[in-house]
């Protein structure tokens, strides 16, 4: 995973021709929707010359053709067409440039298939749209395509799933680069979780209408995401809940699309994260605060899931 920056990033973000509007609106919303406070240099560009139609009827511009590919730190492929057509050469061309210079590319949504048609996902994981997927895995072998996820981070590649886990995915990233309260601020701006765990699984052609249960569930889970320091157990929370723990945990699924497990984990390291960058409380303060217990647990898990030590991310995110 490459190292965590503070310094602005040029991202290349590629429209085309019948592109949706919300798909292009994703990157530039997080990586550049805070205005002056944007730690990144947007530029929309194309293959195609402009005026390019967009799905939803109205025209846009793109500010430069694909050789500004050529310098920019991150390369977003927001989407493609919704048959999946193959991608033109110059397109292909430019995004096997990007990454042999070691640019991060990211595929969102459908976004996925060029980049598999330009040869940069052979033997990766990848996600992309569930309905997608499988025509993905047929079309290209070698690329292990996981349906079950909202984004997969390669760290030089990073795809995600339909629509709004593009928000998930960019937000993800912004988090690596910037940190986790940036990220968060991003976040509340957009109005968006900041940290949304699950899979497809939970959207896929299951309309469950939101029910009572699925109220208290969600106001455990608000409870235990304030409070990560607490011992936390399913019946614990199930009890809290006034749930059963067969229910609690039926309607945990259907809510987060994860394992208890993997969930608080993921609200620990954010909490972690936060305190970190925010506070100047020692390392094993911020272990307990997170509910890690131990300086050591805590160390294990950011090595694990960030690929550093909790100083050296405080060191990168709140410099002396």
């Amino acid at each position: 995973m490459p190292a965590p920056t503070t310094s602005r990033l040029k991202v290349a973000i590629i429209a085309f021709d019948g592109i949706t509007p919300f798909h292009l609106s994703v990157p530039c919303l997080v990586f550049g929707g805070m205005g002056t406070e944007a730690p990144c240099d947007i530029v929309v560009c194309a293959a195609e010359a402009g005026p390019l139609l967009t799905s939803a009827g109205f025209t846009l511009t793109p500010q430069a053709g694909l050789r500004a590919l050529d310098d920019a730190d991150i390369v977003v492929m927001p989407a493609w067409h919704d048959d999946c057509r193959p991608a033109p050469a110059p397109l292909l061309d430019a995004l096997r440039r990007s990454s042999s210079r070691g640019a991060t590319i990211v595929g969102l949504c459908l976004g996925a298939f060029p980049l598999a048609e330009a040869g940069l996902l052979d033997g990766r994981t990848v996600a992309t749209h569930w309905a997608a997927a499988r025509q993905l895995a047929q079309r290209h072998p070698a690329v292990r395509v996981d349906e079950d996820v909202l984004y997969v981070d390669e760290g030089d590649i990073l795809t995600s799933a339909g629509v709004a886990a593009g928000l998930d995915c960019c937000l993800h990233l912004l988090r690596r680069l910037h940190g986790a309260e940036f990220a968060n601020r991003v976040a509340r701006r957009i109005l968006i979780a900041p940290h949304r765990d699950g899979g497809q699984a939970q959207f896929i052609e299951r309309p469950l209408p939101v029910s009572h249960s699925d109220s208290r569930v969600a106001d455990v889970l608000d409870w235990v995401s304030r409070h990560p320091q607490h011992e936390h157990s399913i019946d614990t929370l199930a009890a809290r809940a006034a749930m059963s723990r067969r229910n609690f945990t039926r309607h945990f699924r259907q809510t987060t699309g994860t394992s208890f497990k993997q969930w608080l984990l993921s609200q620990r390291m954010v909490h972690a994260q936060r305190l970190l960058e925010t506070s100047n409380v020692s390392i094993e303060v911020v272990a307990q605060e997170a509910g890690f217990q131990t300086a050591l647990s805590l160390r294990q898990h950011f090595r694990n899931a960030l690929r550093t030590s909790p100083s050296a991310y405080r060191k990168q995110f709140r410099p002396a």
